[in-house]
């Protein structure tokens, strides 16, 4: 190793002491999806960056979507899939599939890579000791010309009702890392399908989070010169949306963001999950990455 090599990994690990010092002992919830959960090296490379916060002292609760996955399974089955606003359609054989590649083929495979990387993973969904509880998601469309309004049956798509973060605390006590597939579950034990998003930003309100991370396939948010946007507050996010900078996906990820804030979380940031080490550059770095919402 030669002198300048040297001086810039010390450099790196002695950057990294603030904000290791700074989220010591503080809980970090972290929406895991999009190409790092497709990309053999991002998975790994995610795996490590959990293990490392982890080491340090800082706790990651990781909550995995897996849309894709349960895509993939349903053509193999000849059923097809069918979205409503962006929405996975999802009828009791759908909701079997869901909870079938979410609770088992997807969650377990994240468990065995954070604990092949040396950390302690457990895996649950939200059906677990009642984790998440969930209620039927009714979405209403608009008519035009003055005419009722359509309500549109997603069948077992569902919304968070509560959150409870017993089990989560209990895990954590015990230098566990939880790995959270977004499966609800409601009145007489129905299961529900909930974007992850949305579960990730309930989870950090619910528990304080210092941070939440919510990985995507953009870089943040982009300007209408596809230029980041590096921070938002609530009424910048006003005034982008009503001038569609901010639209289509990227508006439920604002919405979960802001609600998280809002309710008790300090920060959330939108980071771009196909970036090596995603996690580690924007927690533990100066420059940090995506678009940080406060």
């Amino acid at each position: 190793m030669n002198k300048t090599t040297a001086e810039n990994i010390a450099h790196i690990l002695t950057e990294a002491l603030p904000y290791i010092q700074r989220y010591a002992g503080k809980t970090v919830v972290i929406k895991y999806g999009g190409n790092a959960m497709t990309d053999e090296t991002l998975k790994q490379g995610f795996a490590r960056d959990i293990v490392l916060l982890k080491q340090v002292g800082i706790n990651p609760i990781v909550v995995h979507g897996g849309g894709p996955q349960i895509g993939n399974l349903l053509t193999q089955i000849g059923k097809e899939s069918h979205f409503v606003d962006g929405m996975r359609v999802t009828d009791r054989e759908t909701m079997d599939i869901v909870q079938m590649v979410l609770g088992g083929l997807v969650n377990k495979d994240i468990v065995s890579m954070i604990n092949e990387a040396g950390g302690r993973a457990i895996g649950l969904t939200g059906k677990d000791g009642n984790l998440i509880r969930a209620s039927k998601l009714v979405l209403t469309r608009r008519a035009k010309d003055n005419q009722p309004s359509e309500i549109i049956d997603l069948g077992h798509v569902g919304k968070v009702d509560s959150i409870d973060p017993a089990i989560l605390d209990m895990l954590e006590n015990k230098d566990f890392i939880p790995v959270i597939a977004p499966v609800g579950v409601g009145p007489h034990g129905t299961s529900y399908n909930i974007n992850a998003d949305n579960v990730a930003g309930k989870m950090a309100a619910v528990l304080k989070a210092e941070k939440l991370l919510l990985l995507t396939n953009t870089r943040g948010v982009l300007d209408k010169e596809g230029a980041l946007i590096s921070g938002l507050n609530k009424a910048l996010i006003e005034t982008l949306k009503k001038e569609g900078t901010i639209q289509g996906g990227m508006i439920p990820k604002i919405d979960c963001a802001l609600e998280a804030v809002e309710s008790g979380s300090a920060s959330a940031c939108i980071i771009d999950g196909r970036v090596k080490h995603a996690v580690l550059l924007e927690l533990l770095t100066d420059r940090g990455m995506g678009t940080l919402i406060r």
